[in-house]
C-alpha cells in the first residue's frame, strides 16, 4: 500500500505531551511511525508532505452529530422533507464536517431512520466524501415527552419513534439495528423547546431505558440519550447508557457516579446552543435573548457551566459536540465548541483538543486506534497553519487546514503545498 511521509511538522499527538518537531509516516490506513527530529534517519515513502513546521495533529471527532439537520429552525423542518430529498441534506452534511476537519462523526439522531445509514454507507464505499460516521437512529421517547407532538384531536408524525414501555422500547430498538444504525438515541428528560416537558423533568422510566441499553449492547451497538435531569442521567448512568447528552443539572450523588462511571461513558454537553441563543446570535432567526430567557435558557448555561467545569475537574471524559444543525449553528462550524470549553468549562486550549481527538477516537472505536498520532494508529490526521494551542480560535478557519487526511487518504490540502511542489511522487 502507498506511504507517506509528512516531515518537518510540529507534531502534537493528543497523548497528553508536548508538541515537538519531528516526522511522521502512514502506511496504508495507518500511522507507522512517529520520529521526533534528529531522532533516526528519515523514512523513504512514495509521497512525501513538507510540513514547514506547521502543526500536526489527530483528526477531530464531532461528538453530537445531525447529519440531516442543515439550517433548521423548527421540528417542521425535520419532519417535511422527503426522504429523497433529505438525504442530500445528511451527505451535504457529511461534507461538511470533513471539510472542516472533522474526520469523525459520533451519530447523535438523524430526522428520518436511514439517512445516518445511507450517507454512512455511501462514505464508506468511497462515493460520498465525509468522516468516519457512527450512524444515529431516530430518536426514540415516549408518549408526552420530547418528540411527542401529537395531539389527540390532531395526530402527527414528530421527528421520534414514541413508545411505551418496556416491551415496544425493546421492539424500537430491535427495528433500528435491523436498520443498520449504530447508535441509539433516546429521550430521557425534558427540554426547553418543548414547554409541557422542562428540562428538569424525566418522562422515560429506568425500565425503559434498561430495555433500550440491553437490547442494543445485545446487537454490538451503543446508546446516547438526551438528559437534562437529575433523575434522567442517574437513570442513564444505572442502566449504563454509553454517551451522554446536555447534563446541565446535578447533584453531589450525580457528580460522584459520573466519576464512578467515566471510564464506561462519555459526556457531551451543549454549550454553542446556549451561547448563540444568550448572545444573540440566533436572533436573526427569531430566538432572541428574550425568548431564550422565557424559556429558562439563561439558567441552564449556568447549570451547565457548574456541573461540566465539576466534570472537568473530576476527568470525565468529555466530546466536543453543540448540536450543530439549526440556522443560528450551522454544520461545520462545529470547532468553535473548542473555545466554549475554554471559555465556559476552564479547559486549557490542549485540554479541549484531547475532547475533541483522543476522546472522540475512543468514543468512535472501541479497539482504541483512534484519536492520538501514535504507531499502529488509524491515520486520522490535520494539519493546520498556526499554533491551536496559543490561539485556539484558528480551528475555525477553513484557510489554516492546511491537510486534511482520513484512513491515511488526503481528503484535502492546500494549493500552497502543491503549487510550490513539495508533494513528490516516487
Amino acid at each position: 500500500m502507498a506511504t507517506t511521509l509528512i516531515c518537518n511538522a510540529t507534531i502534537w499527538d493528543a497523548t497528553g505531551a508536548a508538541p515537538f518537531a519531528g516526522d511522521l509516516l502512514v502506511d496504508g490506513h495507518r500511522i507507522a511511525s512517529v520520529t521526533p527530529t534528529g531522532a533516526g534517519e528519515r523514512a523513504a515513502a512514495d509521497v512525501v508532505i513538507e510540513a514547514d513546521g506547521k502543526f500536526l495533529m489527530p483528526g477531530m471527532t464531532e461528538g453530537h452529530t445531525h447529519l440531516s439537520f442543515e439550517a433548521v429552525t423548527a421540528t417542521e423542518d425535520l419532519i417535511t422533507p422527503s426522504p429523497e430529498e433529505q438525504v442530500f441534506a445528511a451527505a451535504r452534511g457529511a461534507k461538511a464536517l470533513i471539510d472542516a476537519g472533522f474526520t469523525s462523526a459520533y451519530g447523535a439522531s438523524e430526522a428520518k431512520l436511514r439517512l445516518g445509514v445511507a450517507v454512512r454507507n455511501e462514505v464508506n464505499a468511497g462515493r460520498l466524501p465525509g468522516p468516519r460516521i457512527r450512524a444515529g437512529s431516530l430518536e426514540i421517547s415516549v408518549t408526552g415527552a420530547m418528540g411527542d407532538e401529537s395531539r389527540e384531536h390532531n395526530p402527527r408524525i414528530g421527528p421520534s419513534v414514541i413508545v411505551d414501555g418496556p416491551e415496544e422500547m425493546r421492539k424500537a430498538v430491535r427495528f433500528a439495528c435491523r436498520e443498520g444504525c449504530d447508535n441509539i438515541k433516546l429521550d430521557v428528560s425534558g427540554d426547553p423547546f418543548y414547554p409541557s416537558t422542562p428540562a428538569h423533568t424525566t418522562p422515560m422510566s429506568l425500565a425503559e431505558i434498561r430495555m433500550a441499553v440491553e437490547t442494543a449492547h445485545a446487537y454490538g451497538r451503543k446508546v446516547n440519550a438526551h438528559t437534562r435531569s437529575i433523575g434522567g442521567s442517574k437513570a442513564c448512568l444505572e442502566a449504563g447508557v454509553d454517551g451522554l447528552f446536555h447534563v446541565e443539572y446535578a447533584d453531589e450523588e450525580l457528580l460522584d457516579m459520573m466519576e464512578a462511571a467515566k471510564d464506561h461513558m462519555f459526556v457531551v454537553p451543549t454549550v454553542s446552543l446556549f451561547h448563540t441563543i444568550v448572545s444573540g446570535e440566533a436572533s436573526a432567526n427569531g430566538l432572541t435573548p428574550e425568548i431564550g430567557g422565557y424559556m429558562g435558557i439563561p439558567g441552564l448555561l449556568d447549570e451547565s457551566v457548574k456541573t461540566h467545569t465539576e466534570l472537568r475537574k473530576r476527568g470525565i471524559r468529555h466530546l466536543i459536540g453543540g448540536d450543530y444543525g439549526f440556522a443560528w449553528s450551522r454544520q461545520g462550524t462545529n470547532a468553535r465548541d473548542l473555545k466554549f470549553f475554554v471559555d465556559y468549562y476552564g479547559y486549557s486550549p490542549a485540554e479541549a483538543l484531547i475532547c475533541a481527538t483522543r476522546n472522540g477516537g475512543l468514543a468512535m472505536r472501541d479497539e482504541g486506534d483512534l484519536g492520538t498520532l501514535q504507531p499502529g494508529m488509524l491515520a486520522d490526521i490535520l494539519l493546520i497553519d498556526g499554533d491551536p494551542l496559543e490561539d485556539i480560535t484558528i480551528m475555525t478557519d477553513r484557510a489554516r487546514l492546511a491537510m486534511v487526511m482520513k484512513d491515511g487518504a488526503i481528503h484535502s490540502i492546500s494549493p500552497a503545498l502543491t503549487l510550490a511542489e513539495t508533494i513528490h511522487e516516487h
